[in-house]
Order: structure tokens, then sequence, then C-alpha cells
């Protein structure tokens, strides 16, 4: 029979690796070749490509409209991000095209959209999804189709002033239980930048005081929200993806996080520029109060997919370029300063007195060129001429018995 005959039908995507599937972003070329493999000689109508990227949500949430009646509602949406058909096999006049046994292979090639996509994502109620499908038909057979999907990153660079500003924030909380005052505690936490890669540590300074009677234990918390959005509803799902837990603070103690450090596991990077479907990140610095609800302080974070350069660090700031060159400012200045060097230790007599020669001022009746003479020749009578005594003691001091001026006077 003709189902017989094809023994492969295969979609092979191009990859730099053999043994790595390919990554795609925004732009790129998508190449690859669909692989037909029968054993013996068939009829084709037409071999037909489809590729196509979609971010579909769906969920449904159980509603009562009385004691006896109970109904369901359905929640869905969806965004298009690529749409792209190819024919890939089919004769120009319609007719059949007859291959024989074997082997064969088609190549495919077509361009990702140039506009931002959304990288790939599954979640539990929706997903963002991109693949290619290939349609065989035959005569007098059913329609083969085959479907492999590929992947989609859409890169997130770090290195940005937004993602590489520090973040901070302050908490506090009056810890109460029925009606009764324990005191206060309060939370306050930074980390230097907004912007990680998975595998990064985060360092966690932070300070926890403890003004209650009872004992707290501090913790931090990196939080993955996906949220998905239809009809104006919104649904979202919350998971804790690395811990860190601190030692018990005691009551009317405090305690101080010098760069706890606190690991990023190899998740999925944030979602942001999707309508439906979005993934965002925190860090929670807790305080467990017992007997109390917990006091939360939350600090915004961005899991992009280009790391930190090193030029792009917080510690390599414009002032330590210039550490070699403002040396001079370290330098003390000495109590008493030193007398300048002895006139003859740098010109000697002969070279003093030809100077002195040849600098004699030109007779009266020659004055009337002098504004033809070069700015050098005065600045020469002046290079060789010895510096002012220098001494400790003034030689003219006043005397004694000299009433003091007033500076009014």
């Amino acid at each position: 029979m003709i189902f017989d005959k094809l023994k492969k039908f295969d979609i092979v995507f191009d990859s730099p690796e053999m043994d790595c599937p390919p990554v795609f972003s925004s732009g790129d070329v998508v190449s690859g070749r669909v692989v037909l493999e029968f054993s013996g000689e068939s009829r084709v109508d037409s071999l037909k490509l489809h590729a196509e990227g979609f971010a579909k949500v769906h969920w449904t949430e159980s509603r009562s409209a009385g004691s006896s009646t109970a109904y369901t509602q359905n929640y869905s949406d969806e965004v298009e991000y690529l749409n792209r058909r190819e024919v890939l096999l089919q004769a120009d006049n319609g007719e059949v095209t007859v291959l024989p046994a074997g082997r064969h292979e088609f190549p495919f090639s077509f361009q990702l959209p140039e506009e931002t996509l959304v990288t790939s994502f599954e979640g539990k109620h929706g997903s963002i999804r991109y693949w290619v499908k290939v349609k065989l038909h035959r005569p007098w057979a059913t329609v083969r189709k085959i479907k492999k999907e590929f992947t989609v990153i859409e890169p997130i660079d770090i290195n940005t002033p937004t993602l590489l500003a520090p973040q901070a924030g302050t908490k506090d909380k009056m810890a109460r239980a029925w009606y009764r005052n324990f005191g206060q505690v309060s939370v306050t936490a930074k980390i230097d930048r907004k912007g990680y890669t998975p595998g990064e540590v985060i360092p966690v300074f932070a300070e926890f005081d403890n003004s209650t009677s009872r004992s707290i234990v501090p913790k931090a918390f990196i939080t993955q929200t996906q949220t998905f959005i239809a009809r104006g509803t919104m649904k979202q799902k919350r998971s804790v993806v690395a811990t860190l837990c601190g030692d018990i603070v005691s009551a009317k103690c405090r305690e101080t996080w010098h760069g706890r450090a606190i690991k990023i596991p190899p998740v999925g990077p944030s979602i942001l520029q999707c309508r439906i479907i979005k993934v965002e990140y925190m860090l929670k610095v807790c305080v467990d109060v017992p007997g109390t609800s917990k006091l939360c302080l939350e600090l915004p974070l961005v899991i992009g997919t280009i790391p930190l350069h090193p030029f792009g660090s917080r510690t390599s700031s414009v002032s330590s370029h210039y550490s070699v060159n403002l040396e001079w400012l370290h330098m003390t200045i000495p109590e008493q300063p030193e007398p300048p060097p002895d006139y003859s230790s740098v010109v000697t007599q002969e070279e003093a007195e030809q100077r002195n020669s040849s600098a004699a001022p030109p007779p009266a009746e020659d004055l009337s060129g002098i504004q033809e003479r070069p700015l050098l020749a005065f600045v020469q009578e002046f290079r060789f001429r010895p510096p002012p005594v220098y001494s400790e003691i003034d030689p003219n001091p006043q005397p004694l018995n000299m009433r003091p001026r007033c500076m009014t006077c």
C-alpha cells in the first residue's frame, strides 16, 4: 500500500552544533530541511510548510449562581507572533510529482520578524511556542503531518543603567497578637543591582532590628510570579526558586547581613513584553515573628540573558580610573620649605657675566626702534639673574620701640 512506502518523514533544523538544538531571536534566519524517505516510487501532490508562533492562555473557574446552580467560566486569549507559509514541492501545472524510491531532502529558510518576539515559555495556564508544521499531500491518501518546535530567546542585556541601579528599601511593623503589642520589627535591605543572570550570586546586605519581646527569624527568598491575563481577568502562579535562612535574632537585639549570598538557580529569563503572559522575579527579605503575620520587604529583580561585563561593574567607578593621577593629593607638605638652590650651582660665573653684558641697555638714540625688538630678547635679560636671598631671619627687622601700625589708618 501507499502508506507503507513512506519510511521516514522528519524536520531537521540547521544548527552550529550537532548535538545542541538551535536557539533563535528576532531577525534570525531559521533554516533546515524536510526529509522524506520512500521504499518505492511515490506520487506527491504537494509538500507545504507553515511556521507559526503564538502566546496562548486558558483556564477555567467554577462559579455558583445559587444553592443548586453552578457553572464553569472559561478564560482564554492568544497573541500571534509568527505566521509564514512556504511551498516546498508542487508542480506548476498542478500535476502529480513522482518521486523515486530513496531519500529526498527539501531545504527551507525564513526570517523571523524584526520586531521584538517573546521568549519561549511553558506555564500552568499558558504557553509561548514557536513551531514548523509540514503537510504531505498525496493522491488517494490521507494528509501526513509533522510538527516540530524551536526555541526563541529574546536577549535581555543587564548592562543597562536601569538594571545596574542598586535596589534598596526599608519596612517596619508593629507585632500584635490578640490586641497585645509585642514591639516593633524593622527590616532594611539592599542589593547592588537589579539585573542578574542564572547562576549568579546575589549578595544581600540587610539589617534586622528586633524591638519586640520575642525572637525572630530572618529569611530571604527569590520568587517567580507567572501572570496570565484574559478578558480583563488575571490568574497568577507564584513559586519560590531559591531560599536563604539566617540566624535567630533574640528579643531586643539587632542582626546585620554583610553580603549574605543567595544563588540564582537555572530559571528562564524575565518576560515583560507580552500582553497576556508575564514572568517576573522578586527578592523578598522577610522576618518570621511567632504569633503574628510575616514582615516582608520586596526588591524587584530582572533575570537577563547577557551577563555583566567586567567594565560594567559598579566597583570600577570613574574615580578609580584616575587614582594614579590623584596620588599627589596624599602627599604631605613639609613644615619648613626647602630653600632654593644656590645661584652658582645653576649658572656659572662666565655665563652670568656674558648674559649681563649682552643685556646692557642700548644708547638713548636707539630707543626709537625698541618696538621692533622681539619679545624673547626681553625675556632673556631676566633669565639668568640671581633669585632673591633666602633667609629664615629678616635682614631688616622692625624696631622694638616702634608703635604697631593700625591696619585701618
